[in-house]
């Protein structure tokens, strides 16, 4: 005890950068665990969260068996994360190696801010540029297309087939440059002297970035990869809830869009629980059996 209070004064204002980050998770994430019980009741405002009827797994089973959508919501949810695994995870890795072996200083730091612009700009922009570029009437794709190619004109955002390129090339292109940023602080800390060694035993370009700056990269890479098989079963509500439309609903609704109008608009607040539970377990369990995979094969892991 004596210890801890002398390591507690003696590295005080560090633990007092600390308090604004603590105090947010605890008052806006941990805090906010309690309201979890009303996925086990008949929640009702007026009688609170104490007062409302106990019902179990009555929430649980309704979204499994009696709703009638709920493994196309599951599946659409877990295609567009696998998508998203698949090509916008590797995507700042590919960039960042590309950032690094830019020579021209002045090019690089040019190139590396243009990629960051589309981060910065919000999902409800995004989703605006999207619906004019890809309008089959006066969008610049279908101009291109038939000016180009002699194609008709394609209704992207109508197609069920062509939501889950959309949506997850949005995201690559505005994730990406931001994405890099991690990437190149990994690739910074690698040390020179190994690219030297390299060239005097006759390594070329690709030899080097394969056995060097790959490899400097992979704690950071493992890292990213289990925090995000935590949101496996979640994708971004705001854009999909932007783009989605009655006759696309085929591939782009989600779990959270189903959440959204069940909890939200017709008031089902248990329900929504449940089903936000769910997708927490989930994602809790991924997280779990992910870290205890690469913890055994390797040096890096959360815990």
């Amino acid at each position: 005890m004596a210890r801890s209070w002398y390591v507690l004064k003696k590295y005080k204002a560090l633990y007092f950068l600390m308090l604004p980050g603590i105090l947010y998770y605890l008052i806006f994430k941990y805090a906010p665990m309690y309201g979890i019980i009303i996925a086990f009741q008949d929640f009702s405002i007026g009688r609170g969260i104490m007062g409302s009827k106990f019902v179990g797994l009555k929430h649980f089973h309704e979204f499994f068996v009696n709703t009638p959508d709920a493994w196309k919501l599951i599946r659409n949810t877990i295609m567009l994360n696998i998508y998203g695994l698949l090509l916008q995870f590797p995507a700042p890795i590919v960039l960042a190696v590309l950032f690094h072996e830019l020579r021209f200083k002045w090019f690089k730091r040019f190139v590396q801010s243009v990629s960051y612009m589309p981060h910065f700009l919000s999902t409800v922009v995004i989703a605006g540029i999207l619906v004019t570029f890809l309008s089959p009437s006066t969008g610049i794709v279908n101009f291109l297309l038939v000016k180009w190619f002699g194609i008709e004109p394609i209704m992207f955002l109508g197609l069920p087939e062509w939501f889950r390129t959309i949506y997850v090339g949005s995201e690559i292109w505005q994730g990406v440059g931001w994405g890099t940023i991690l990437y190149l602080a990994a690739i910074a800390g690698v040390d020179p002297t190994l690219y030297e060694a390299a060239k005097m035993d006759g390594a070329n370009r690709f030899q080097q970035i394969r056995h060097i700056t790959f490899i400097g990269m992979v704690p950071v890479m493992i890292i990213l990869l289990v925090l995000n098989l935590g949101h496996f079963m979640e994708v971004g509500f705001q854009k999909i809830l932007l783009l989605y439309n009655s006759m696309n609903y085929e591939t782009s609704d989600v779990i959270n869009t189903f959440v959204y109008r069940r909890g939200v608009l017709d008031a089902d607040f248990s329900f929504a629980t449940a089903v936000g539970l769910f997708q927490s377990a989930i994602g809790f369990l991924l997280v779990v059996t992910a870290n205890r995979i690469v913890r055994k094969y390797s040096d890096t892991s959360l815990w």
